[in-house]
């Protein structure tokens, strides 16, 4: 049973500095993300978890002066009810009539409002839009430099991570970052800009070849970059400087972490005088962007974004590679996992965080295992409804083969990043359980078979997913695909398949990887999800109506067969189960070299991977 965290002193503290002459504001936005718009953050960027008690990877809390409201996506309803206090009125995104944080805090707070913000922890586009629309109902958006959560945190407040980075040798990368940088300098040369500030850790973390472990499972490090057409300047602190990265960033300009505010304002002269102007990503701070002056600024996607997506050979091969080595772990584990609860005593007595640590050592035994690339979830019944749920130590479920098991996990690996989920049960699933299964197997199969034009966006193929469980009724509250990093963080863009509106802007195109992850969840019973990596690859079809671009199609690169038994026979098409037969052939293949013949992974292998 989860335990809210207790908020009143917080808050009470937080509202006594809202309220004082010094800010004078009758709201405060306390963002998820870091300076960078990090989807997941180092521990003393937990800003939002630290208020609010609630420490999923999305959300927004607004405080005022009597209300504390939680914003939220599907995939965390159940989870932030369960984390908050009564202190907290969970709003819930993308339901009819409830509106977004930044349409609450300019519709439904008086006017005149005066909202506070970290100016480091909103981008530039949204500071603008919100600022403009305070302003017309006599409010304003306020500035503040000092972060007032981080005041009433005080010096329980973790310190910032300050490990080397190190470098990623040019065999897993497939290109040197000074091929990388010329590239970069081509695109600025054809938007006709001066230079690039690159912000997100993702980004620079590619462009450099360098990795991290600043954030937990994300390996990216602490750092800014300016590139122009004769310089390139990395703001990143002496403290993750090793010989061999000194060596490695030879000819780079290396200056401290929190200089790029103070550079940016010198450089904002010359650029007025000169009329030129950088780019900077939509992901760049108000702050940011105010430094440079926002007339010396281009605020559009970074060219890195794209070239990042698209992978290379080498990057696609180590892709390939190491979704075999975690196949293995995966067979591994579930051959150990199935024996513990049915013959070794296991049942009712291990638990979740049990099994999750188990898979862990599984994984970290493969070649270039770095580690984790999120938090294990590894959740049994009720829990499997939690879409994000994770598992604590004190709070976990018991593992039960009277019911369903939902596990979504990944690997970081020196040649490439892995996240698979499955659902499987160790019992006997009731027809109702098999079904909801087979719908969502149907929507994953639909979308890994399809094939399209070159350039087809996400948004446009989502409904593949969903049709099967639409036909009764039925949906599911997340995305259907991400993409996902090489040997970076495991949720990628610009490309996605889902209905935010930004998929629909975004075209397929080879060497992307996504995600195909359908799902179903039944609050109070069981959650559902089957989950694959792909890589997207060209196709020959019969004709060519594209006059030339071709067409598409999803390659799974995910080597863990799906349950059988989970299948109700009667929905299943001909079709369908030849896809299936294909697809545990391929994992045969791949993975039973990998694993020892006479131990319980390649049992259960070669048993998952027979025909239906």
């Amino acid at each position: 049973m989860v335990t809210p965290v207790n908020t009143s002193d917080r808050l009470k503290q937080l509202r006594e500095l809202m309220s004082s002459n010094k800010y004078n504001i009758g709201a405060y936005v306390v963002p998820s993300e870091d300076a960078h718009q990090s989807e997941y953050v180092a521990a003393c960027d937990e800003r939002r978890p630290f208020i609010s008690g609630f420490d999923g990877s999305a959300g927004c809390a607004v405080v005022t002066t009597d209300q504390a409201s939680m914003f939220t996506d599907g995939r965390y309803f159940l989870q932030a009810r369960q984390q908050m206090d009564d202190n907290w009125t969970l709003m819930k995104w993308g339901i009819a009539g409830v509106p977004s944080w930044q349409e609450y805090v300019t519709d439904h707070l008086p006017a005149g409002t005066r909202v506070g913000i970290d100016p480091t922890l909103i981008t530039a586009e949204q500071g603008a839009k919100l600022r403009e629309a305070l302003q017309a109902k006599s409010g304003d958006l306020v500035a503040i430099s000092e972060n007032l959560v981080d005041i009433v945190w005080g010096s329980a407040r973790p310190v910032r991570p300050e490990d080397p980075a190190f470098v990623l040798d040019v065999k897993y990368a497939g290109e040197t970052h000074t091929a990388k940088i010329a590239r970069v300098r081509e695109q600025l040369e054809r938007d006709n800009v001066r230079g690039l500030v690159v912000t997100a850790l993702d980004e620079l973390a590619w462009l450099f070849n360098l990795r991290g472990s600043d954030i937990d499972f994300n390996p990216v490090f602490f750092a800014y970059a300016v590139v122009t057409n004769d310089t390139v300047t990395l703001y990143m602190n002496e403290a993750k400087l090793t010989d061999a990265v000194r060596k490695h960033l030879d000819g780079i300009l290396v200056q401290p972490y929190e200089s790029i505010f103070g550079e940016l304002s010198a450089m904002s002269v010359g650029l007025a005088e000169s009329e030129g102007r950088l780019l900077v990503g939509k992901t760049a701070s108000w702050a940011l962007v105010e430094a440079l002056g926002e007339s010396n600024v281009k605020v559009d996607s970074s060219p890195i974004v794209l070239l990042k997506a698209l992978k290379n050979a080498t990057e696609l091969a180590g892709m390939r590679k190491c979704h075999e080595r975690d196949g293995a772990a995966m067979a591994n584990y579930f051959g150990w996992l199935e024996n513990e609860l049915l013959h070794n005593g296991g049942n009712l007595k291990l638990s979740e965080c049990d099994v999750a640590d188990k898979l862990e050592t599984l994984r970290r035994e493969q070649d270039l295992c770095v580690g984790l690339s999120f938090s294990t979830i590894s959740s049994v019944g009720a829990n499997g409804a939690i879409i994000h749920y994770s598992p604590q130590r004190g709070s976990e479920s018991l593992l039960d083969t009277s019911k369903m098991y939902l596990c979504d996990s990944g690997g970081q690996y020196l040649d490439g990043t892995t996240d698979v989920t499955r659902t499987y049960h160790f019992g006997e699933p009731t027809r109702w359980e098999r079904e909801c299964f087979t719908r969502v197997l149907k929507g994953h199969i639909a979308l890994d078979m399809a094939v399209f034009p070159n350039g087809t966006s996400g948004f446009v193929l989502d409904p593949l997913a969903r049709l099967p469980l639409w036909e009764i009724g039925l949906d599911f509250r997340h995305g259907t695909g991400h993409g996902v990093g090489s040997f970076l963080n495991v949720h990628e863009g610009p490309q996605g398949v889902g209905v935010r509106k930004h998929y629909a802007d975004v075209g397929f195109r080879p060497g992307m990887t996504i995600t195909n992850e359908p799902g179903y969840y039944q609050d109070g019973d069981f959650g559902i999800r089957i989950e694959n990596t792909c890589v997207v690859v060209k196709t020959d079809t019969k004709f060519d109506y594209t006059n030339g671009n071709g067409y598409l199609t999803f390659e799974p690169v995910t080597m863990v067969p799906i349950q059988k038994k989970l299948i109700l026979n009667e929905l299943f098409t001909d079709r369908e189960r030849q896809w299936l037969n294909a697809y545990h052939q391929t994992v045969w293949d791949r993975v039973s070299g990998r694993l020892d013949k006479s131990g319980l992974g390649y049992e259960w292998l070669k048993r998952e991977t027979a025909p239906m």
